[in-house]
């Protein structure tokens, strides 16, 4: 009435059982940090300004954008309807701003 040895199936079961409960631990040990995680508010709410600021930035520059291309595709609209006149005097007086400017910044350099 011996009973037949069982050292290789259970040795085998005891290394199953090793694994999960390692694997358990693991899987136990991220949820405590994810729940960890959830619960530093402080930090998640610096990381949502975070995202909201560069989301801002991102906006800016793209309206930014926007607007300069606008303001361009206006001013060549602008200058194509403007009778040549008003496009010499507007030159002229460009012109004369300009010579004035260096004309006081001469005079103001040592």
């Amino acid at each position: 009435m011996t009973q037949p040895p069982h050292d290789e199936p259970t040795a085998r079961s005891q290394e199953e059982l090793r694994e999960q409960v390692e694997h358990t631990r693991h899987e136990l040990g991220d949820t405590v940090q994810a729940l960890a995680d959830r619960a530093d508010v402080k930090t998640r709410a610096r990381e949502k300004a975070v995202a909201v600021r560069e989301q801002a930035g991102a906006k800016a520059q793209e309206w930014s954008g926007q607007a300069r291309a606008k303001a361009a595709h206006v001013a060549h609209t602008v200058e194509e309807k403007l009778p040549e006149p008003v496009k010499q005097k507007g030159a002229a007086a460009a012109q004369g701003a300009k010579e004035k400017a260096e004309q006081v910044w001469q005079a103001k350099a040592p």
